[in-house]
């Protein structure tokens, strides 16, 4: 099956249905977002940043869960022929490739967790997975907000880990590649969007 936008917007949609919830508007905010930020970078298609940023977390279909949504969504990928929408579903979650790092629970079997582990260690990203980590951090359910907003809302839901402090700094660190490569702040791009000025 070909990934365009036409069959990704279904299969959220369809998702939706199955498992209804904020993660559904988070998606769409988070494609969006990928999108305008892509649409300023010389290297990436802002329909594929789109496709990648909206199925990013497809994997919630099959129900609540934690860290499982990953690999149920790189499964859900992978069957339609979808790889490196397939990778973004895990890779999203580990801007920093140990699986350690992880703040959620691994409510996945011990095949899975090993499969996981070792996918993150060896995963290649590029810019379409340093994208979608970034703008994960930049929607909410109810829209674009600060990265900050976001750190606190995530840190609220799934309290303090070891590696919140070091997943915050490699989230600010892509902020900074991206905005190298747009020569501006990416939350010019993000409608609604007020950046605290410290001038």
């Amino acid at each position: 099956m070909e990934l365009n936008i036409q069959t990704a917007e279904m299969a959220l949609k369809e998702a939706a249905q199955s498992n209804p919830g904020a993660w559904v508007a988070h998606s769409w905010y988070v494609a969006k977002a990928c999108k305008n930020i892509a649409s300023h970078c010389k290297d990436l298609s802002s329909e594929q940043a789109y496709l990648f940023g909206l199925l990013h977390d497809i994997g919630r279909y099959a129900g609540v869960s934690s860290e499982r949504h990953l690999i149920d969504g790189y499964r859900y990928c992978m069957e339609r022929g979808w790889g490196k929408a397939a990778q973004i579903c895990i890779s999203h979650a580990f801007m920093i490739q140990d699986i350690d790092t992880s703040i959620g629970v691994f409510d996945v079997s011990d095949e899975d967790y090993l499969f996981m582990k070792n996918f993150v260690v060896n995963a290649v990203y590029d810019d379409y997975d340093r994208l979608v980590q970034l703008c994960d951090a930049l929607a909410m359910p109810t829209g674009f907000c600060l990265l900050e907003k976001r750190f606190v809302d995530v840190t609220i839901r799934y309290g303090v880990h070891p590696a919140t402090i070091d997943r915050w700094k490699k989230i600010l660190e892509i902020k900074e590649l991206f905005e190298e490569q747009i020569g501006c702040s990416i939350y010019t791009l993000l409608p609604g969007v007020v950046e605290n000025s410290f001038r």
